[in-house]
């Protein structure tokens, strides 16, 4: 391992490259694993990390009385109880907490987590936020679950005008080649259709391995190496000093340009509101040598 490596836990990598295989549902389509049953929700337990970030900014984060670990933020939920992380569930202590709502991850929660909250008769809905225009349409349906409707559509209208701008700062910029690296032994990148590579392709790039078929593809060295992509973007948790690394390779464009950068994991690995953060932030790169 380099030195200049940052190590991450399994437990995150597992989250990271979970979240990265949520399945592609059509906008307006009901989430799976939504139940059914009426009634403002009183007691929610959140099953991951962004669910639980989603549940503050729409209001609900007092309803909360129980989430996993890894939920960070806002710092009053690291305050909340935990109940497992997002694979290992105590159901158990769920039961006990006597929750009438239980917010899942569309791909990250198991099946057979799923099947035992049906079995305890938990009401349960699961929560999709796969493309930046989602994010809001999240938010306004935990805030319509919670009954904190209200300040989920201002969350939600804020989040839109906020996104629009950003759409519009950004739009008919000249499309420059770019590697997103999610990790580095082994290499993984994303394909166009997740939410990172949205996020480049709004700040003017163009994702060398956008047409792979798999959602997080591993790719190898050498097909970086022949792509010779322009800028390329690491997520932080992955290298600390990415230039460092990929100027082992001085022919890469990006290498010659001194276009490595890194992008912050945290904001651009979980859909909510911050991914804004994390768009500023992934076009200012982008544009650093413009």
């Amino acid at each position: 391992m380099s030195a200049r490596r940052r190590p991450r836990s399994a437990p995150v990598l597992r989250l990271l490259l979970a979240w990265l295989a949520i399945p592609v549902v059509a906008a307006g389509a009901e989430a799976p694993g939504a139940t059914g049953g009426g009634g403002v929700a009183q007691r929610i337990v959140s099953l991951a990390p962004h669910i639980t970030e989603l549940a503050f900014a729409a209001g609900a984060g007092q309803r909360l009385v129980a989430t996993v670990e890894y939920s960070d933020y806002p710092p009053a939920a690291r305050r909340v109880a935990r109940i497992g992380d997002a694979f290992r569930i105590d159901l158990e202590r769920v039961l006990v907490l006597q929750p009438d709502l239980v917010l899942t991850w569309a791909s990250g929660t198991p099946a057979a987590v799923l099947d035992r909250l049906e079995a305890m008769g938990l009401r349960h809905e699961a929560v999709v936020t796969e493309r930046l225009d989602d994010v809001p349409r999240a938010l306004r349906r935990i805030g319509t679950l919670a009954g904190t409707a209200r300040i989920a559509e201002r969350a939600a209208v804020d989040y839109e005008a906020r996104l629009a701008q950003l759409r519009r700062s950004h739009a008919g910029r000249a499309a420059r080649s770019v590697f997103i690296e999610l990790d580095d032994r082994p290499l993984y990148t994303v394909n166009d259709r997740h939410v990172i590579s949205e996020v480049v392709a709004l700040c003017g790039g163009r994702n060398v391995f956008g047409r792979l078929a798999a959602l997080a593809p591993q790719v190898a060295l050498e097909a970086v190496l022949a792509a010779d992509p322009e800028v390329i973007l690491s997520l932080d948790d992955a290298v600390a000093d990415p230039l460092a690394e990929w100027s082992r390779w001085p022919a890469l464009r990006a290498v010659r340009a001194g276009a490595v950068h890194s992008l912050p994991a945290d904001l651009l690995t979980r859909s909510t509101p911050r991914i804004l953060d994390g768009v500023e932030i992934a076009c200012a790169r982008l544009a650093a040598r413009d």
